[in-house]
């Protein structure tokens, strides 16, 4: 008998021998599992894909966020002897212009060269006017930026000069026309009235008024000059006016003004700075900077905006003082951060004219880049044996060397020097403030502005909007999913779950706008409604249920098993309306007619009228339909025989619910809450339109909040492509993945234990 007969023959798996092996049925075979190995295929390319896309975006976030964290790099240039070096005197200053091809050198007998940087060929040279027989005893410059120079001179006089530099462009060639100026006249003003050598100065001009501080010996001479010009004659006018300060304890080492014209700051002794009040002319206070009796200051000088001084010592430290006002109003000079560069002593302190950075050089030829606000070292590099004086490029892309092999420069690539861990994720003591604190402002009006681009209140904002959203989905939407699918009738059920699911098609735009324009301005003016709602909406649902069970059996039978449910809806609206009617009058009755000022005066919360109970409204109802769906799918899920097994046994429905139904189910229930929460995290428009956007830390439901991507959305369309602003956001965006990567990992680890745990029941 051959196999196609015996396939024919009645058998215990085929009693009516029916043939199998027909070529339809064949085909029908293969061509079933050849759609079964493409749908195999199809699933696992597109899975392979998704995390590709995913690793991919991972590894593009770090590519756009790893040049932050790289340091400055410096490229010398070969050094330049020019013959007029070799007959200058002494150096006194050396700058640069912004394109950085013309460089000025000024020397100690007044005389100016001007010179090409990058070959050292002399360009023009000029004498400063000087009256006949006297000589530069001491040099101050104006704040970064301003080319303002002081000299003070041996006859107790100070000659105000300004270098500039005229870019013209004939013949299409870019010209540079380097010029000397004297905003105040050629004239040098009179500072010390006994004609004494001027040993110490300090330059300040702010709003037309220039402010000299000079001092000889122990003495202190401080000068206002207001400048006037004729409009019709171009003559020049000053109308001086003198500032009386008591003299200090040691002789004056140094002299810096307060570009505010606040305060002056005069270095004394080995290591004491007296501070003046310019508005009281009184001395605020003695201040010592260092503490080892074996070391000294050796230099000092303003940082950007003037509001930091930087000290330089004898064994390579660098420290960081600004004022700071106590609480009880009265201001006080602080230490605020330090640098070291090297162990030999602090030659010269360049800060950069755009950036809160500084170069610093010492007597061994030891240059360092620096950052002050993160407090970052970007670089420490021998550039001499020993170094005479340097100057540093306006756009810092360059310093310029004099020591005893010549003139020499060095390029500069430092992009990124704002950004640091800790000014990252820590608390970074910012100018002006008075305590270390997180603050995230990315960009000001003010071209001193001291950049605050701590994270920390945008990832706490996050954290904190999806805190308040959750704290109102979750509890509503288990509750709503273990009801609907264990308890409710399968016809309401097929109403009811349809309803929710068709929230989560609603725009976020939409919930934003709503919650924005709406929400908050309702919620401000009903706070006392809200609250009882929120407390009298559980209570009032409970006390109903009470009373349904005592209610006559006759009566609770006519309502069918599973439809109790839509007998709360007028109890819910009646709590509503009741809760919403007494207002206010509960506001009039126990908070003077408007609980928002009692918060605020009487508890000291703050309110704003966009805070995160709005926040946790909206996105709350936008991350429901999440958490339900999945969840009562897993309840829905358990297997009958569970239930009816567990009911047969003796256990009431809520112990069954309780002990077998919840337990089977944990695992997808606690994915719908990672979910949720991942959702949340990642919530962008309602945030955006309903927090008002403030990044604070501070848990206050009263108060709003910015976060991670409602930052990025905010910001990114007005950062520079490649700059650091545009990087930092690229950076929330990477913490914004990492966060949901790391949470979604726990999620499923903790869902697979779970499922293991249970799977026996």
């Amino acid at each position: 008998m051959n196999d196609l007969a015996k396939d024919r023959l009645p058998s215990p798996g085929n009693p009516l021998g029916l043939d199998f092996n027909t070529p339809a049925l064949q085909r029908k075979r293969r061509l079933r599992a050849l759609k079964d190995r493409l749908a195999r295929w199809y699933v696992s390319i597109g899975g392979l894909a998704v995390l590709a896309a995913i690793t991919l975006i991972f590894f593009y976030l770090a590519h756009v966020v790893l040049p932050l964290f790289q340091g400055a790099e410096l490229q010398a240039r070969d050094a330049q002897q020019p013959a007029w070096l070799a007959e200058a005197d002494k150096p006194l200053l050396l700058a640069m212009e912004e394109q950085n091809q013309v460089a000025m050198r000024l020397a100690a007998d007044g005389r100016v060269q001007f010179f090409q940087v990058k070959t050292g060929e002399a360009l023009q040279a000029l004498d400063l006017p000087l009256p006949q027989g006297v000589a530069i005893r001491t040099l101050a410059e104006d704040q970064p930026g301003s080319r303002r120079v002081a000299l003070g001179l041996d006859n107790g006089q100070v000659l105000v000069l300004q270098h500039n530099y005229k870019v013209s462009y004939p013949d299409n060639v870019r010209t540079i026309a380097p010029i000397i100026e004297y905003p105040f006249g050629d004239t040098p003003i009179s500072l010390d009235p006994q004609g004494r050598p001027i040993e110490h100065l300090a330059i300040n001009l702010n709003s037309g008024t220039l402010l000299l501080a000079g001092a000889t010996g122990r003495e202190l001479h401080v000068l206002s000059s207001s400048r006037e010009e004729n409009l019709f004659t171009g003559e020049v006018s000053l109308e001086q006016q003198r500032i009386e300060l008591p003299a200090v304890s040691e002789e004056v080492h140094g002299l810096l003004l307060d570009p505010r014209q606040l305060w002056l700051y005069a270095r004394n002794g080995r290591a004491m700075v007296d501070v003046f009040d310019l508005r009281k002319a009184n001395l605020n206070g003695r201040y010592e900077l260092l503490k080892d009796a074996d070391n000294r200051i050796t230099t000092a000088t303003s940082l950007l905006g003037g509001i930091s001084i930087l000290f330089g010592d004898a064994k390579g430290g660098i420290q960081q003082w600004f004022m700071v006002r106590g609480n009880e109003g009265s201001p006080s000079f602080q230490k605020v951060r330090s640098f070291q560069l090297d162990n030999a002593p602090v030659l010269q302190i360049l800060p950069e004219e755009r950036r809160k950075g500084f170069i610093a050089v010492d007597a061994a030829g030891t240059l360092g880049i620096f950052h002050s606000t993160a407090q970052r070292t970007l670089l420490k590099q021998s550039v001499a044996d020993s170094a005479t004086l340097a100057a540093l490029s306006p756009r810092a892309s360059r310093v310029l060397l004099e020591h005893a092999g010549g003139l020499q420069s060095f390029l500069i690539d430092n992009p990124h020097p704002e950004v640091s861990w800790s000014a990252l994720w820590g608390k970074v003591w910012y100018e002006s403030y008075q305590e270390p604190d997180y603050v995230w402002q990315s960009t000001s009006a003010n071209t001193d502005f001291e950049p605050k681009l701590s994270l920390s209140p945008l990832a706490f904002g996050t954290l904190k909007a999806a805190f308040y959203a959750m704290l109102l989905a979750a509890p509503l939407a288990i509750a709503a999913a273990i009801y609907t699918a264990y308890f409710m009738a399968p016809r309401m059920r097929t109403k009811v779950k349809p309803v929710i699911e068709l929230m989560e098609a609603l725009p976020t735009v939409i919930l934003g706008f709503f919650a924005g324009l709406f929400l908050a301005p309702f919620l401000e003016n009903h706070l006392p409604g809200i609250f009882s709602l929120l407390l009298l909406t559980p209570i009032g649902i409970l006390l109903f249920g009470f009373a349904w069970t005592k209610l006559p059996a006759s009566l609770r039978h006519r309502v069918p098993e599973g439809w109790e449910a839509a007998l709360l809806i007028p109890v819910i609206l009646l709590v509503g309306w009741l809760s919403l009617g007494l207002s206010g009058h509960l506001e009039n009755l126990l908070f003077d007619g408007n609980m928002r000022q009692w918060l605020t005066n009487d508890l000291g919360i703050p309110f704003d009228q966009r805070n995160a109970l709005v926040v946790g409204l909206a996105m709350g109802f936008a991350v429901i339909p999440n958490i339900y769906s999945i969840a009562e799918d897993a309840v829905f899920s358990v297997p009958k025989s569970l239930t009816f097994g567990s009911l047969a046994l003796g256990a009431t429905p809520w112990q069954t619910l309780t002990r077998v139904v919840i337990l089977t189910a944990s695992p997808g229930i606690f994915s719908a809450l990672m979910i949720g929460m991942g959702r949340a995290v990642g919530e962008t428009m309602i945030v955006l339109m309903a927090t008002g956007n403030t990044p604070i830390m501070d848990i206050n439901i009263f108060e709003g909040m910015r976060t991670l991507a409602a930052n990025v959305a905010v910001e990114m369309p007005e950062s520079e492509v490649g700059g650091t602003h545009y990087r930092v956001l690229f950076l929330a965006a990477l913490v914004l993945l990492l966060f949901t990567f790391v949470m979604n990992t726990l999620a499923e680890l903790i869902r697979q234990r779970l499922r293991t745990k249970y799977s026996s029941l």
